[in-house]
């Protein structure tokens, strides 16, 4: 991984990173920080890739929190973009960050929900505002 991290950024990239190798269908994965800054991204995601998903998880993320408050629907939790070739799932993690996922076509939307639940209750606790800072200028550095 990157010499530059702490041992707790590098287990975080970790986690993000196994867990695409783990769940079936699932393609690159991204947590984005509440102002739509890329924190880290699965392996071999490129990284101008990962950032343009990155401002697309967090402006599809805005626009759903800000939706479910304007309606009275509660927290966000999660949205699902179908498209013809995969999904996009954008999950709340703290403070407004999120978790952005790409599947292929064939992965099982229960099951990619599911694990990306797990994941986020997983690390959700870990995201502190120091970790989010040494992300943030390990990734713009």
């Amino acid at each position: 991984m990157n010499d530059q991290l702490s041992a707790n950024a590098e287990s975080f990239t970790w986690l993000i990173s196994n867990f695409v190798g783990e769940v079936h269908g699932v393609e690159h994965a991204i947590v984005v920080s509440s102002d739509g800054l890329l924190l880290t991204a699965s392996r071999d995601f490129p990284e101008e890739n990962a950032e343009q998903l990155a401002a697309i998880a967090s402006g599809l993320h805005s626009l759903a929190v800000g939706g479910a408050n304007l309606f009275g629907k509660g927290t966000c939790e999660q949205l699902i973009v179908r498209m013809r070739g995969g999904h996009l799932f954008v999950m709340s993690v703290s403070d407004g960050s999120c978790l952005a996922v790409l599947s292929s076509p064939a992965a099982d939307m229960k099951i990619v929900a599911y694990q990306m639940t797990r994941l986020v209750e997983n690390v959700a606790h870990a995201l502190t505002p120091q970790l989010r800072s040494e992300l943030r200028d390990v990734i713009g550095g």
